[in-house]
Formats: structure tokens, C-alpha cells, sequence
């Protein structure tokens, strides 16, 4: 079993910026890769970025260039640096975790961009 508890959301003016962190515990021996989803209202959970153990990563075209995602190995954490958010940003953030037979989800946190 895979724990994770995200951080770091909240309310935040279009052109601002906001991080996002993510603790994993329990087996994490066995994650093969990280990464965080995003949920708008009446929307499906799409991906945002992931993180695979070796240190490559993948972004989904509407961050590109915008949002960075890392990880700090010895504190089991994962991060999403996210900049000149904008509006169609606003959702719930998901961290994520997969190894070889499971996926885990966080609880989610809200990522609110005003306009």
C-alpha cells in the first residue's frame, strides 16, 4: 500500500504561481513512476505531468512550459511548480503514484485561478 497527502493548493490571481507537494509513505519502494492529475468541474481527471523513477518527465501540452514537476527522493515527496497559472487551471490537483500492479490517488487538493 501506497499513502499519499497533497499540500499546497489554494486561491490564486491569473499570471500567479502556486506549488504543489505530495508525501508518499508506506511501500514506496515499489513506485515505479509519480505524478499529478487535475479534475475541473464536469470534466474528466486528465493527466498533467508525471515523474518516472529515473528523473525523465512528460507534460501535458497545456502546461508545457508552464509547470514543472520534481522529486525529492530522501523525503519521498513530489512537487508541481506551477506558473502564469491562468483560469482553465482551476481544479483539483491529484497526486498519483503507480507501481507494477496499483495506482494511488491522493485526496486532492483545490487549485482555484481568478481571473
Amino acid at each position: 500500500q501506497v499513502q499519499l497527502v497533497e499540500s499546497g493548493g489554494g486561491l490564486v490571481q491569473a499570471g500567479g504561481s502556486l506549488r504543489l507537494s505530495c508525501a508518499a509513505s508506506g511501500n514506496i519502494f515499489s513506485i515505479n513512476d509519480m505524478g499529478w492529475f487535475r479534475q475541473a468541474p464536469g470534466k474528466q481527471r486528465e493527466l498533467v505531468a508525471v515523474i518516472i523513477n529515473g528523473g525523465s518527465t512528460n507534460y501535458a501540452d497545456p502546461v508545457q512550459g508552464r509547470f514543472t514537476i520534481s522529486k525529492h527522493n530522501a523525503e519521498n515527496k513530489v512537487y508541481l511548480q506551477m506558473n502564469s497559472l491562468k483560469p482553465e487551471d482551476t481544479a483539483v490537483y491529484y497526486c498519483s503514484a503507480e507501481t507494477l500492479y496499483e495506482h494511488y490517488w491522493g485526496q486532492g487538493t483545490q487549485v482555484t485561478v481568478s481571473s
